[in-house]
């Protein structure tokens, strides 16, 4: 088999053909896998050669992020990447489903990497791109997923056309990707991240991985129906005498997520409440009134 032409957005690249690796497994969010190693990508999607763009609605997805730093985890700097995340999905109807901080650590990184390859979670992974000696992601990327380290052609014409001679003999490191990753465009500085498995790997810096994140989105997975949230606010009531009615309205309502979480101090009480898709209008008044039997103070909620 020859070399194979792809058309992306910002570039027409012409690589080898990918070897065998893992398959990625379908997504939960109006995704569909394509054989091999590709990411899952979304129907209508404009990675989907049948369409020109991408549908503007799709079905929501649950978001997996992983920040990787030693700075992060024992040093000067605060993870500022969670609630960026958390808004910027909010925004589009999606969910950040789970989130890991993870060390300068090849081995821990490794196990971890593999654990989500094999989960239906998109996920973005921010840090440890670069070419310094403890930058670990790539190799890492690589080992969990089975395939060898390759130095990809337009990685290498990015930062060779950035650089120039300088990218040798180490910016051009920030080239050697796992075999059959597709590049990310970095607006920032045009050192690409890269794509493998439904997996978006991007700067530590903020400044480049948000950027980037919004791109992959707006192409990728579009806006789904927004997440609701309403609640209670229950007072002067122990929070296990609620357990059976949330029980309850699990059971009536299994689309619905519930949630009770105490607050303490001047004014402590329990914020009783649903999250969901769908109207909360029905829960809300089947809540009210199972407080009510219960002669369970409640006030509505003040705050949102």
């Amino acid at each position: 088999m020859g070399a194979v032409v792809v058309v992306h957005s910002l570039w027409v690249e012409v690589r080898d053909p990918a070897p065998p690796m893992l398959s990625a497994p379908a997504t939960t969010c109006g995704m569909v896998a394509f054989p091999g190693s590709l990411p899952a990508v979304k129907k209508g999607s404009s990675r989907d050669p049948m369409v020109q763009r991408p549908d503007s609605t799709v079905g929501p997805c649950d978001f997996g992020l992983i920040v990787i730093g030693d700075e992060v985890l024992n040093g000067p700097r605060t993870d500022a990447h969670l609630p960026f995340f958390k808004s910027l999905l909010l925004a589009r109807g999606h969910t950040l489903a789970w989130h890991w901080v993870l060390p300068d650590d090849p081995a821990v990184l490794t196990d971890h990497l593999r654990y989500s390859f094999s989960r239906a979670d998109p996920v973005f992974v921010c840090g440890g791109i670069g070419a310094t000696p403890d930058d670990h992601t790539r190799a890492c990327a690589a080992a969990a997923a089975g395939v060898a380290l390759v130095r990809h052609p337009q990685g290498r014409a990015l930062i060779e056309g950035r650089f120039g001679g300088s990218a040798y003999p180490h910016r051009i490191l920030m080239a050697d990707l796992p075999a059959g990753a597709e590049l990310v465009f970095n607006p920032y500085n045009q050192i690409p991240g890269f794509s493998l498995a439904a997996h978006w790997f991007l700067p530590g810096f903020p400044e480049m991985a948000w950027p980037m994140a919004e791109a992959v989105l707006d192409q990728h997975f579009g806006t789904a129906e927004p997440l609701r949230e309403a609640a209670l606010e229950v007072v002067g009531v122990p929070e296990s005498e609620l357990i059976p009615l949330m029980d309850d309205l699990g059971g009536r309502f299994p689309e619905l997520k519930l949630f009770s979480l105490p607050h303490i101090g001047a004014d402590p009480h329990i914020l009783l409440g649903v999250r969901g898709r769908c109207d909360l209008g029905p829960v809300m008044e089947a809540l009210r009134a199972g407080l009510a039997r219960g002669s369970m103070n409640f006030r509505e909620r003040t705050v949102q």
